[in-house]
């Protein structure tokens, strides 16, 4: 007869340098996409739980905006306060980088994280290596930077070896109850996943047109209970700072935004398992990104 696995739960702080793929590698663990993603730098603004709970173990997975080096709105220096108090209070952290990869940005994010906590070093998109034979040297090159506790190359495109990368991050994890119920997903509600999954589509079709100050502000959301998940009616406004933006995201006729939300539209009734009915429009409200008050007004 065996002693039985003891159980294991905690918080795990996804972070790195902008566009290393954290918001990938969180919805590739949780099995959902909760962490809108882009090529954008900086797409990730909010931090956001996401829920993996196994027999043994239960991951409260943390995605955090990459730290801001090239903005100082007050946007930016929220977003930084953002990762600096999920790092305190988080009992794993997972450092991701690119592959072959080790940026100044790398060292720099490093050098912010705190003492005494298990870094999991990930090395993600491993697919793109020309060479996998120099995978070996390069994990042996990295271990050298610092008191990793464990090394996990990964690809979060593809999934490839999340297993492993679980099993690695999962010995470090406190012996602890559950901290969410087992089927939980997220802590984040519907109404906040709408405004992010707009903001992704507004980033993915007007890339480099698209200013950095703009956000999405959901002024109604109602649930009407109903066959096959029900139907959502969501009421959702485009923020931007000045009149020509507003003009780049409406195009022309209307057609830029009317395709923004029907791409929107449909990842949202994949994700809620139900119809939904959205209607966008745009606002200007100038300098939003520095005024207190509208940031927080907007979730910041």
């Amino acid at each position: 007869m065996t002693d039985a696995v003891p159980f294991r739960a905690g918080y795990l702080a996804i972070v790195g340098r902008p566009n290393v793929g954290k918001s990938s590698l969180m919805n590739r663990l949780v099995g959902a996409k909760l962490s809108i993603t882009s090529d954008k730098a900086q797409t990730t603004r909010h931090r956001i739980h996401g829920v993996l709970t196994t027999p043994t173990h239960q991951f409260v997975f943390v995605d955090t905006p990459g730290f801001q080096t090239r903005h100082r709105s007050a946007l930016n220096q929220r977003m930084n306060r953002n990762v600096t108090t999920t790092l305190a209070a988080v009992d794993v952290v997972l450092l991701v980088i690119e592959a072959g990869r080790w940026h100044a940005e790398d060292q720099a994010v490093l050098a912010l994280l705190p003492a005494g906590k298990p870094v999991v070093l990930v090395i993600n998109k491993v697919d793109r290596l020309a060479d996998r034979n120099a995978l070996l040297p390069l994990l042996a090159s990295l271990a050298e930077r610092h008191a990793f506790a464990e090394l996990v190359p990964t690809s979060a495109v593809r999934g490839d070896n999340l297993d492993e990368l679980l099993a690695a991050a999962g010995r470090h994890l406190p012996v602890a109850a559950a901290i969410f119920p087992p089927d939980t997903l997220t802590d984040r509600s519907e109404r906040f996943l709408a405004a992010e999954l707009l903001r992704e589509k507004l980033f993915r079709n007007l890339g480099a047109e698209l200013p950095y100050d703009l956000a999405v502000e959901i002024e109604r959301f109602e649930e009407e209970p109903g066959p096959g998940g029900g139907l959502r009616r969501i009421h959702a406004a485009v923020i931007v700072s000045r009149e020509v933006h507003k003009a780049i995201v409406i195009g022309k006729d209307g057609a830029r935004l009317k395709r923004i939300a029907s791409d929107a539209r449909r990842e949202m009734e994949q994700l809620f398992g139900g119809k939904v009915w959205l209607e966008t429009w745009v606002k200007v409200k100038s300098g939003w990104a520095d005024d207190e008050r509208a940031l927080a007004s907007l979730g910041y």
